[in-house]
């Protein structure tokens, strides 16, 4: 069975996204920006992923799983000496097994946001 996860973003219509796609025991959650105005600290990396993190959280939650699930991560980040930072925080989330990671600079859209988190997920029925 195959469903989509909505957050309500009006950007998922505009961009015709969704939040998330369940298919079957595997989930597709879109890359997730770690700031949200007046919840998240515009200057701090470590905060945006701890924000990203618990909206992937409640995704996941949504589709069944929990972040235990995850078996991949893509993780974008604005500015290079930040990696380190956001990587040492995952460290302290994830366990063995370990998702896959691949991690890369890159620009955004809006400059307030310092990392986006996309994630692919099994959640074992």
């Amino acid at each position: 069975m195959r469903y989509a996860i909505s957050s309500g973003s009006p950007f998922e219509k505009i961009g015709g996204y969704s939040r998330a796609v369940v298919d079957g025991e595997w989930v597709f959650i879109s890359g997730t920006a770690g700031y949200v105005e007046g919840e998240t600290d515009a200057d701090d990396a470590v905060a945006q992923t701890v924000k990203a993190l618990q909206i992937i959280s409640d995704t996941m939650e949504k589709a069944g799983g929990t972040l235990k699930d995850i078996v991949s991560l893509r993780v974008y980040a604005a500015r290079r000496e930040d990696i380190v930072p956001i990587a040492k925080h995952l460290g302290t989330v994830f366990e063995d097994p370990r998702p896959t990671n691949t991690t890369i600079t890159c620009g955004f859209v809006n400059d307030e946001i310092k990392v986006e988190i996309e994630v692919v997920a099994r959640v074992a029925k």
